[in-house]
């Protein structure tokens, strides 16, 4: 198999693509959902849950797929998980009841830390150095550009009835097809033996899987409640609601598409460190802004902190993973990753019982700040410890 053919390139692609819309494909619809089931006791907060609650299966599935993948190959689990993909996804079209919703969301939160799992190994198996560092940034920003599309279209659907977006989620199976033809099992991966279990990654691996999680901590705060704070300044459409919140997909595939260009003059903690920065920026944006293109500007900078530090973080952990336990650590990886996104309503929203959107923005906003000053200082202190 040629990994440089465009047709493996293309089912990578696709693959990695459901991702991104696994999550925020619905956003736009959560305002007119949360009507539709008012009155259930807390309807409210379990609406909101719809659109994290598959982080909390993602995480718990991935670390399991990625110790399940080392050992018997990566690809035998991943044309199951696309179908479950499209049964899980698709099931908020077909049911009524927001407890049932809830299990397939779970459903679709296993498929995508199976898929997702299986795919960033996949191409740390298939690339290195230079190509693997442009594949990652042309991944995170294929992921961004689908999620444009797919919330879009979520949005514009979303004007039809809630429902309708859901259906969006049976794309995988348009996947599947891609996935046999193209993708094989990698040649060049170590045998596995019994003393594999003593094979270690460096400490500093743990300290990139913290700083995911609280990546997505803070930045799941914009899908989950921009639609909210946009009605509350007077914007009713949902089709602009989704424009919003695509158009930080959009700026985060900016930011990918330049990674690999950035890594060339920056270390992985200064590139945290300005994708902190923007962020900040993002969120003083909204906090002080009243309007629509305020959000717009927010959305923009908030994307493209986020184009730089995903593939950063992919990059950094397929750079320090022993190959032997390779879909180990990126399985941790995704975990971490939509552990934040799963904590990210629950840790922040308590706070809306206290303050305004307004206010939490802006202390984001300040935490952002100090992550940046904290990574910055931290690389420089670094860089005198290796002189001295």
């Amino acid at each position: 198999m040629n990994s440089e053919s465009w047709q493996v390139k293309l089912a990578l692609l696709l693959v990695s693509s459901l991702t991104i819309m696994s999550m925020i494909t619905i956003s736009a619809s959560l305002p007119d959902m949360t009507n539709a089931f008012s009155d259930i006791p807390n309807g409210k907060k379990l609406v909101k849950l719809v659109l994290s609650f598959p982080g909390l299966f993602i995480a718990l599935s991935a670390i399991l797929a990625g110790v399940i993948i080392d050992k018997y190959g990566r690809l035998k689990l991943l044309g199951l998980s696309l179908i479950l993909y499209a049964v899980g996804g698709s099931s908020g079209y077909w049911l009524d009841n927001i407890y049932l919703i809830l299990v397939g969301r779970a459903l679709l939160g296993i498929s995508v830390g199976i898929s997702m799992t299986i795919v960033t190994t996949l191409i740390a198996d298939y690339y290195q150095g230079q190509s693997r560092q442009k594949f990652a940034g042309l991944q995170i920003a294929v992921m961004s550009l689908g999620g444009i599309v797919f919330i879009t279209l979520g949005g514009i659907l979303a004007d039809i009835s809630w429902r309708v977006p859901f259906l969006l989620y049976l794309f995988s199976l348009v996947v599947l097809p891609f996935v046999y033809l193209f993708l094989k099992e990698p040649s060049n991966l170590p045998e596995i033996k019994s003393d594999n279990k003593l094979v270690k990654s460096p400490t500093i691996i743990w300290f990139v899987f913290i700083n995911v999680m609280l990546m997505w901590i803070l930045f799941f705060i914009i899908p989950v409640q921009i639609p909210f704070h946009l009605k509350s300044i007077g914007i009713e459409k949902n089709t602009l609601i989704g424009i919003a919140i695509a158009s930080s997909t959009f700026f985060s595939a900016i930011g990918a598409i330049s990674y690999s260009k950035i890594k060339n003059m920056f270390g992985f903690k200064q590139i945290f460190g300005i994708g902190y920065f923007l962020m900040a920026l993002a969120f003083v944006c909204v906090s002080y802004g009243n309007s629509y293109t305020m959000v717009m500007i927010a959305m923009l900078l908030a994307g493209l902190g986020m184009g730089l530090m995903i593939p950063n973080a992919n990059i950094w952990v397929m750079q320090l993973a022993p190959p032997e336990i390779r879909g180990r650590e990126i399985g941790r990886l995704t975990t971490f990753w939509f552990m934040g996104q799963f904590l990210s309503p629950i840790i922040l929203l308590p706070f809306l019982d206290s303050i305004s959107h307004s206010q939490l923005f802006f202390v984001l906003a300040c935490v952002l700040l100090g992550l940046s000053i904290f990574l910055f200082t931290f690389y420089f202190a670094s860089r005198k410890t290796k002189k001295s």
